[in-house]
């Protein structure tokens, strides 16, 4: 068809590869990524590229290309979710599934987490095969469903059912670091190394139940109450590990004054709440990462108006920081909540062990030239990843996804909220750095 060919060229730059990718409502559950996987599949096919697709369930594919290297580095890996999570219940300024670009952002479910972090991926991946970029060795991309709700018809499923696909892959670019946070006008660009540990648990309280025109004191849901207000007001206790120590220190270093002198002593487990405490939401970053936390996310009580339940339940989210291990959740929590409830930890996921370096130095060296002045520094992301799958192979993710933000966005905010949202600058940045490894990876 004429105009085909031109059409499909506009979807090799980022933001209008952006704005198609969010038009395809993938919200998990149900996930049915088939119709944006197959339209990157073709993007990829029309460039010349070489793809398969492979599916645990046919309305959940996953697209894996190659593109040849020198031979002169192992493979490189880039791998990116197109499933993204609800906007049920939340108020949007514009349509979440539309794409619009207002005030210099692009606005949609999936802007940042992580159909942004794809387009940056894929716009790169398509200019180095068509500019005939001398690869240090292959580039691997891989587009994957299911991250949001486990990763059993995407990552997972890739490294149990076909790990051969990365065989000699030692590090991939991933989500989610490299978006900016500013402190006393310095700017830090966190490059993800290291991820939390998903440890999820069941709470269960017991009291006298009965009808519910005659009020029970002190039951289950008194018990209850009691419960969720002793998580909201205590933390779990400081731990101080390797890699948030590191990022601290940096972000110390470089901010200087009364500031650096603060965040310098989060370091400090003996003042390290207090810390907290005192410097408020700048200090949101770096709360999850020195301790395990505990989140109260689901309930479960009486079915019907009229009873008052005898037992209730309650889902907590909870994640673990490397190193750290069940029973270290178990006993912590206990020591907040006491032994009169009854906690059962219901999924467990290991996350990475120590994370590779080699490539780091690469990074920062990529992000200081494009940004002078900027301060790289290392991220213990505080969610999961799709990274835990491919750790079993022995790949060190890197969240690399570089995205200057404005002072004041933030973006640990709009990340599965209403109104999420990318500044459109950030997109060719993040492109442009991405497309930069792709040349440098075997440095």
């Amino acid at each position: 068809m004429p105009g085909t060919e031109n059409n499909m060229q506009i979807y090799h730059q980022p933001v209008p590869l952006l704005q198609k990718l969010i038009q395809f409502d993938t919200t998990n559950p149900p996930g049915n990524e088939a119709a944006c996987i197959f339209f990157i599949n073709q993007l990829l096919r029309d460039a010349g590229i070489e793809t398969k697709l492979l599916a645990r369930s046919p309305e959940r594919p996953n697209l894996i290309a190659r593109l040849p290297g020198q031979g002169n580095a192992p493979p490189l890996l880039l791998y990116g979710h197109v499933d993204v999570v609800t906007t049920a219940s939340q108020q949007w300024q514009h349509p979440p599934f539309a794409g619009k670009i207002v005030d210099d952002y692009l606005w949609g479910r999936g802007a940042l987490d992580m159909k942004g972090g794809v387009a940056m991926m894929l716009a790169a991946f398509l200019r180095a095969k068509t500019s005939g970029l001398a690869l240090p060795g292959d580039v691997i991309l891989a587009a994957v469903p299911d991250e949001e709700t486990g990763g059993e018809f995407g990552a997972k499923f890739l490294v149990e059912k076909h790990p051969e696909l990365f065989s000699g892959v030692r590090y991939a670019i991933g989500e989610f670091g490299g978006f900016t946070f500013t402190i006393e006008n310095k700017t830090f660009y966190p490059i993800q190394v290291a991820e939390k540990q998903l440890c999820w648990m069941k709470a269960t309280v017991r009291g006298m139940g009965g009808h519910g025109s005659m009020p029970v004191r002190g039951g289950a849901m008194a018990r209850l109450g009691r419960l969720l207000q002793q998580i909201d007001r205590h933390r779990l206790p400081v731990h101080v590990t390797p890699v948030p120590r590191e990022m601290i220190s940096r972000v110390a270093a470089t901010t200087g004054g009364i500031s650096g002198l603060l965040i310098g002593l989060l370091k400090n487990p003996l003042l390290t709440d207090r810390v907290l405490d005192l410097i408020g939401l700048r200090g949101r970053l770096f709360d999850s990462l020195l301790h395990n936390t505990v989140s109260p996310t689901v309930l479960r009580a009486s079915e019907q108006m009229n009873v008052i339940p005898s037992e209730l339940s309650v889902g907590l989210d909870g994640r673990l920081l490397p190193g750290y291990r069940p029973e270290d959740m178990l006993q912590e929590l206990r020591g907040i909540i006491g032994n009169d409830v009854e906690l059962e930890v219901v999924h467990y996921c290991e996350g990475p062990g120590k994370p590779d370096m080699g490539l780091y130095p690469t990074l920062i060296n990529i992000l200081q030239e494009a940004d002078p002045g900027c301060v790289p520094i290392p991220l213990l992301m505080s969610g999961v990843t799709d990274g835990r799958f491919f750790s079993r192979l022995g790949i060190q993710t890197y969240g690399f996804l570089p995205m200057p933000l404005p002072q004041g966005f933030d973006f640990t905010r709009t990340i599965h909220a209403a109104d999420e949202r990318i500044p459109v600058a950030a997109l060719e940045f993040g492109t442009n750095a991405i497309y930069r490894a792709l040349s440098r990876f075997g440095q």
